[in-house]
């Protein structure tokens, strides 16, 4: 697991050739701003040996984030996190690795027949009751979630991951009731609050696609403030002194802004965007789709672009994620070890001030 010690020491080690605040606290440590995804990608060796390399090239360039999930390229992802921190010359408790459960994941290959492979995977043979099954490929009831933590550490060869995510539980919404997902979101918040007692995660949270950042009368809606109110339920269940609910990540780009521009959480009275809600609740952020699944490295509204620092489009974008109020760190895609090179370096340019974050929307 990520420490403090060993993550400051990471900071002292790159931190003079970066700008200001591209470290930011984490917990009781310090990561990168710019961290590595793990999403795309066709699930073939080649890819895998592309990812390692890049991987291997961010950690040894100044980025202390991974960010997987177990379903990832057909579960490979993972498994190429665990061999790029073994490779790399860096310390395993250096690196901040958060990985999530929810969708079901194949073995390294799309089967021929993927509803019949996950009815004998994990219905018939594993932890998953028909019930609680949506679409097909989502769960995340208790049993399921805790069975899908245990197959990321094997896979990732890790004893621990820093933050593991409930993986997109809006996709409950086809289905149930917001009543009823909160109360199964409560339920498998208690097995990770156990987790977090017994060591396995280093804490918790929830990765959503739509759900922070639409409003309360979308479908994809959930409440942020209540899902962190079942969060600190369950612990108090499990007897623990305060939640392990500490991070949520959510998309957030140029184009994708809503987390900052849509009053979407009702909180003390009033209607408030996910990012300001993240804020008073003290919880970090992590932004997925940071370019936009690399849209945006072809270019930028030219309004927004002459506000920010970069030498590429690509850098630029990653500088306006990185410059949202209460953003802890900006994902980006990791599988070329050119394009991490050009990411990484996003976090040699300030970001922006709040007054002129701001200004970019006005």
């Amino acid at each position: 697991m990520a420490t403090t010690r060993a993550t400051w020491t990471y900071r002292d080690r790159f931190g003079d050739g970066f700008g200001r605040t591209y470290f930011r606290r984490f917990g009781p440590g310090v990561v990168s701003s710019v961290g590595l995804g793990t999403y795309l990608g066709d699930p073939t060796d080649a890819v895998d040996e592309a990812y390692e390399r890049a991987l291997i090239a961010g950690l040894e360039g100044g980025c202390n984030v991974i960010d997987t999930a177990v379903n990832y390229r057909c579960g490979r992802s993972e498994r190429v996190v665990g061999r790029a921190i073994d490779g790399a010359d860096v310390d395993r408790d250096a690196v901040v690795v958060a990985t999530k459960g929810g969708f079901l994941p194949f073995d390294g290959e799309r089967p021929a027949d993927p509803a019949a492979y996950v009815r004998e995977t994990f219905v018939e043979n594993g932890p998953v009751d028909p019930a609680d099954l949506v679409a097909g490929y989502h769960c995340i009831a208790p049993d399921a979630v805790e069975a899908l933590l245990d197959r990321s550490l094997d896979a990732l060869g890790l004893e621990t991951v820093d933050c593991y995510y409930v993986h997109n539980p809006e996709t409950q919404l086809r289905v149930r009731s917001r009543g009823d997902v909160y109360e199964e979101l409560e339920a498998t918040f208690e097995r990770l609050e156990r987790r977090v007692a017994a060591g396995d995660i280093g804490r918790y949270g929830v990765a959503t696609w739509e759900a922070f950042r639409v409003p309360p009368e979308d479908d994809a809606h959930l409440s942020l403030p209540r899902v962190v109110e079942r969060a600190r339920a369950a612990a108090e269940t499990v007897g623990r002194d305060e939640t392990g609910f500490e991070a949520i990540q959510l998309p957030f780009n140029v184009h994708m802004a809503d987390a900052f521009t849509v009053r979407a959480h009702e909180f003390e009275g009033e209607r408030r965007s996910a990012l300001a809600v993240a804020h008073e609740l003290d919880l970090d952020v992590f932004t997925s789709a940071s370019l936009g699944q690399g849209d945006l490295a072809g270019g930028l509204p030219p309004a927004v672009d002459a506000e920010l620092t970069g030498d590429t489009p690509a850098q630029r974008a990653l500088n306006f994620a990185r410059s949202a109020p209460g953003v802890t760190c900006a994902l980006v895609g990791a599988s070329d070890p050119d394009h991490v090179a050009e990411n990484v370096a996003a976090g040699t340019f300030d970001p922006l001030g709040a007054r002129a974050f701001d200004a970019v929307f006005e």
